[in-house]
């Protein structure tokens, strides 16, 4: 008398509703595709790039500095800002490889 009618209608399956996922299993897969694998590949690149560079080579740090590496390290590297002036700095550090020239450029 007092159960409205839609709530004394409903029974309790106590089953696995697919459907009641499949929103958070394709909002998964968007966010798989479109951050997770883009960032995995540029960070393999950048793991790449960081273990060819050599001595001679044009870099670039996070910070903005520009120099020629004189000394490669497994950890750190040593850079040439100006003539006569090196700083060390660690590999990971290194934020491009730069192309030959570019600093007499600057």
């Amino acid at each position: 008398m007092f159960i409205p009618p839609a709530f004394a209608n409903t029974s309790a399956t106590g089953g696995f509703d697919l459907m009641g996922f499949l929103p958070m299993i394709v909002i998964f897969v968007l966010f798989w595709f479109l951050l997770i694998r883009p960032q995995q590949k540029k960070m393999k690149e950048h793991q790449k790039m960081l273990s060819e560079i050599n001595k001679g080579d044009e870099v670039a740090t996070q910070g903005g500095i520009v120099g020629r590496v004189t000394k490669a390290g497994d950890q750190y590297l040593a850079i040439e800002i100006a003539n006569g002036v090196e700083i060390n700095v660690q590999r990971g550090a290194i934020a491009a490889k730069l192309e030959k020239g570019t600093i007499k450029s600057l």
